[in-house]
């Protein structure tokens, strides 16, 4: 742990590197978990599984005090780029995770969180990574939002769909979790944003780091828990992952291509859907009971998504598209909430 937390700290003093400097950081916190891992199961007969979805909430909380009507308005203003990367998000990832899950022949509860992870809407992530690729921010922002909005629906959906015959799939029940963990966090911060937001400077700033603690102690929750499993099939869990992220980012941005979009909005596709909202998926996990196994994959898809995305935009980012005109925005230190 130690290592990792001093590699964290040199990758910060580095211009290519600081964009990995979180994510080695929950890797120091993952591998603490594997060695001790009965100090993150409960404490004092409290188990630490029951913070999972306040924790949650509170990320998407903050994603909702990020938004504003105006990030609604580009719907109407770029329409095409956001079906294109919605649609090829919610196809995609889903369709992927279902092969490569058949693929490895995980044990069926194992492979629904390959599944899972895939029916997830987009991360917050990906506005940050589209960013330092030099991608089309606005249309990241505007699919981040919809997908996440459109998730109660679509993610138990494909989930009942792709994964049934591998777990149970209380449909209405996933579709009053999902509302609970993102729908009604997000809209309470919509109404902070423009109720409270600027008042307490100080909560401003605090946001982004809870958000980013929180995931940090919500991925060494279910380490902990699901660390036996981890230790049989945690190799090739780790490839199956790697496979299906890659494969995000490469579909995604072929598929715009084909379809004659710009550079930069073919970097925001496949950025987008690439990376999905793993601490969304883990929640799920947790719901239906099954966070030691369903949960496993959404833990490890975090932090791999985290790298390899970083990988990517660092190479996109000394190379600046042609319609580097989309560039317009400056990113805000709130979006630095990777999950």
């Amino acid at each position: 742990m130690l290592f990792f937390v001093s590699l964290s700290f040199a990758f910060k003093g580095n211009k290519v590197l600081k964009g990995l400097s979180y994510t080695v950081l929950i890797l120091a916190a993952v591998s603490l978990a594997m060695y001790y891992p009965q100090h993150f199961k409960t404490v004092g007969g409290f188990k630490l599984s029951a913070l999972i979805v306040p924790l949650l909430q509170i990320i998407m909380f903050g994603m909702g005090t990020e938004l504003s009507l105006k990030d609604f308005a580009n719907v109407l203003r770029m329409p095409k780029g956001i079906i294109v990367g919605i649609v090829c998000h919610y196809t995609i990832m889903p369709l992927v995770g279902f092969s490569v899950s058949r693929l490895f022949n995980f044990p069926p509860e194992i492979a629904a969180g390959i599944i899972l992870v895939g029916c997830c809407p987009s991360g917050l992530a990906s506005n940050v990574m589209c960013y330092l690729a030099k991608a089309n921010l606005a249309l990241s922002v505007s699919v981040t939002t919809i997908s996440t909005l459109l998730a109660p629906f679509l993610t138990p959906l494909l989930m009942r769909f792709l994964g049934g015959d591998l777990i149970e799939i209380n449909f209405w029940a996933m579709v009053w979790d999902i509302t609970k963990i993102v729908i009604l966090p997000i809209v309470a911060g919509l109404a902070f944003h423009y109720l409270v937001r600027g008042k307490f400077k100080w909560l401003d700033k605090a946001m982004p780091f809870l958000s980013m603690a929180g995931i940090i102690f919500i991925l060494t929750i279910i380490t902990a828990s699901g660390r036996d499993s981890l230790l049989k099939v945690g190799g090739l869990l780790i490839i199956a992952t790697f496979i299906h992220n890659v494969s995000g980012f490469f579909l995604g941005y072929w598929s715009a291509r084909l379809l004659k979009f710009p550079e930069g909005d073919c970097r925001t596709i496949a950025l987008e859907v690439g990376m999905q909202n793993a601490g969304l998926a883990s929640g799920l996990a947790l719901t239906m009971g099954k966070m030691a196994t369903a949960g496993l994959a959404p833990a490890i898809f975090g932090p791999m998504m985290n790298i390899t995305g970083s990988f990517i935009s660092s190479w996109w980012h000394n190379r600046p598209p042609e319609d580097s005109k989309h560039i317009t925005e400056k990113l805000k230190p709130e979006l630095q909430v990777v999950k």
